[in-house]
C-alpha cells in the first residue's frame, strides 16, 4: 500500500537529501566561495546514501519490520552526517575554512524529522495490524 502517510513523509526525506542540497550552500568559505555538497564526494555520497535508503524503504511497503529498520538506519546517517558538519564548522586549527554556515547544513536535521515522523506512522501501522491478529 504506497498511499500511507509514511510514504509522503519517506518521498519528503529523500527529497530534502537529493535535491534540496544543489540548491542551498553547506557553508561560505574566507575566499567567498559556496560550497555545495556536490564539491565534497563525502557529503554528496551520505546524502544520496540517505536519499536511496528512503526511496528503498518506500518499496519495502510489504515488510514493515524491515521498513522500520531501514528509517533508523537512515536517521542513523543523517546523524553521521550532521556529526561532520559540525565538525567541518567548528575545527578550528589556525585559520578556519568555514567563514559563513549554509542553510545546506540544516538538511539532515529536517530529513531526520521526516524520518522520525515515517517511522511513527510504520509504528502505527504495525501495531494496528498486531491488534488485529490478536482479535482473530
Amino acid at each position: 500500500m504506497l498511499q500511507r502517510i509514511q510514504t509522503i513523509y519517506l518521498l519528503l526525506a529523500a527529497g530534502v537529501s537529493s535535491g534540496l542540497i544543489f540548491v542551498f550552500h553547506l557553508w561560505i568559505t574566507n575566499d567567498d566561495i559556496m560550497v555545495f555538497a556536490k564539491d565534497n564526494v563525502l557529503f554528496l555520497t551520505l546524502f544520496l546514501g540517505s536519499a536511496i535508503l528512503s526511496l528503498a524503504s518506500i518499496f519495502m511497503y510489504k515488510n514493515r519490520k524491515s521498513q522500520f529498520i531501514l528509517g533508523r538506519l537512515n536517521i542513523i546517517l543523517n546523524f553521521i552526517l550532521l556529526g561532520f558538519f559540525v565538525y567541518q564548522s567548528l575545527s578550528v586549527s589556525g585559520e578556519t575554512a568555514v567563514s559563513e554556515k549554509g542553510i545546506g547544513m540544516l538538511l539532515p536535521i529536517v530529513s531526520i524529522v521526516f524520518l522520525a515522523l515515517a517511522n511513527k506512522a510504520i509504528k502505527k501501522d504495525e501495531d494496528l495490524v498486531k491488534s488485529v491478529d490478536r482479535l482473530r
